[in-house]
């Protein structure tokens, strides 16, 4: 009788091991905690400099871990950028270039036909979610997916409030008007809902570990939040270009909602086995929070429209209190926790990234390489000219690269050229293309290569409902 009770147990703990890690394996290995927060612009929380916004929670977790100051988005708005981190891709690899249409703006403005845009990502696409799931791990997503119409479909166990929608549909207050939400009591918070919803699936946790995307929807448009902080806010005294009492109190409710997940990651003795990765999507709206000394803000290409504050925490593997000038862009978390897990990738997928792993535990370090966008689209202005080209759009089609400190913008448009020394102008306030022919032939040589290489869609149709008159004239208008 024991004889065979031990084999029907060897039996099943064989079984759990072909179908996932074996318990001893899947204990060794991190839980994963994403934070990914919409259109948090570099300078807007106070371990990057704000004096105005309040985010005590965020600034306690970068003295924890180590913050990354020259971390990058992958695009410039929320979908496109969504969809590398997702998928460990450019771009061009998965048709993800914007929100919504790409033909955005008044076309007698547009001179070229761009590029058409894929408005999700096909579940062909092998996620993150599906790789760790695979290897075993538990997997929710809460908040904002903005990829399609349901995260289920790509690799998460349980969906809270993720859908096809950029913004939350009924605001920030219940009724959400959400399927994937039922309503709590009116005027609940939306941010501190979703928190609430994080801190359930912690507690009712068993020994596998844990993939967490919490995309909390903030601090994205409509800006609204409990008004005794919108006027805690309005008596306090702005900074630099950053005094918006609603979008400070949206600000400072992302971080406490933050907060209360790591608290609770503390309180269940899972803080020490957890890699906590926070991070924005894309730049911060620039007539909302100004990102100075940065150029320009959301929609944009200069550097306030992809360069994004970045924290990792990862106990003991990462030295607290540290910060890292290393260039990372959103395609290496994919690699990054996937070597963190010790998960092999799944056979077949092309990852652009690498694992910051070496950064992470100072153990190495990643050499210098280019790092690339490609927007072969338009995107409107809304009715801020800060830093941007030109007053009509926020971008142009195009294509940019980084190497070292050296920074190149094309424009299809007119064939425009722009170099930057970030070390020397972090602004882009001076194109040095015409000085530096030679940091030109290399950045450009190298930017036409990998778009070859990615099979990057360049439009080249001009565009029939063109006015150059017209543009001419709303260029002017729009610029008094």
């Amino acid at each position: 009788m024991y004889q065979n009770l031990w084999i029907f147990g060897a039996v099943c703990f064989l079984a759990a091991c072909a179908s996932g890690p074996c318990p001893a394996e899947a204990s060794a290995r991190p839980n994963i905690l994403y934070i990914n927060i919409d259109d948090l612009g570099w300078r807007d929380v106070g371990f990057m400099g704000s004096t105005f916004y309040q985010t005590p929670n965020l600034d306690r977790l970068a003295k924890q871990g180590m913050v990354f100051t020259n971390a990058y988005a992958p695009a410039s708005n929320c979908a496109p950028s969504r969809a590398c981190c997702m998928s460990g891709q450019y771009t061009p690899r998965h048709g993800v270039f914007t929100v919504g249409t790409s033909e955005r703006g008044d076309a007698r403005t547009r001179k070229l036909i761009p590029t058409p845009n894929r408005t999700a990502l096909a579940d062909q696409q092998i996620t993150i979610a599906e790789a760790l799931k695979t290897a075993g791990y538990r997997t929710i997503h809460l908040g904002k997916w903005h990829l399609g119409k349901n995260p289920r479909t790509q690799g998460f166990d349980v969906n809270i409030g993720g859908n096809s929608s950029g913004a939350p549909r009924g605001g920030y207050f219940s009724p959400y008007k959400n399927p994937q939400l039922p309503d709590g009591p009116k005027g609940e918070h939306l941010p501190h809902r979703l928190a609430e919803e994080a801190v359930k699936f912690l507690e009712d946790g068993n020994n596998r570990p844990f993939f967490m995307y919490f995309s909390m929807y903030s601090v994205h448009t409509p800006l609204q939040a409990p008004k005794d902080t919108i006027a805690k806010y309005k008596k306090r005294k702005g900074g630099p270009g950053q005094s918006h009492a609603t979008y400070g109190a949206m600000v400072e409710h992302m971080d406490q909602c933050v907060g209360r997940v790591l608290t609770k990651l503390d309180e269940l003795g899972l803080t020490d086995d957890t890699l906590v990765l926070f991070c924005s999507d894309n730049g911060g709206i620039a007539k909302i929070s100004s990102q100075a000394p940065l150029r320009a803000g959301k929609g944009a290409y200069y550097e306030g429209g992809i360069r994004e504050p970045m924290i990792v925490r990862w106990p003991g593997k990462t030295k607290p209190d540290t910060k890292c000038d290393v260039p990372v862009h959103g395609v290496d978390f994919f690699p990054t926790f996937l070597e963190a897990a010790g998960v092999s990738a799944p056979r077949g997928k092309l990852l652009d990234g690498v694992s910051i792993v070496p950064l992470l535990t100072g153990k190495g370090t990643l050499g210098e390489r280019a790092l690339f966008w490609h927007f072969p689209i338009y995107l409107e202005n809304y009715g801020s000219n800060a830093g941007n080209r030109d007053p009509l759009f926020r971008t142009r089609p195009g294509s940019v690269v980084r190497l070292g400190n050296w920074k190149l913008h094309e424009y299809f448009e007119d064939g425009e050229l722009e170099l930057y020394n970030l070390e020397t102008d972090l602004g882009e306030t001076t194109n040095l293309a015409d000085k530096r022919p030679d940091k030109v032939k290399e950045l450009h040589g190298l930017l036409k290569q990998w778009r070859k290489q990615t099979k990057a869609p360049v439009p080249t149709e001009p565009n029939p409902k063109y006015d150059a008159e017209f543009e001419k004239k709303k260029i002017k208008s729009s610029s008094k």
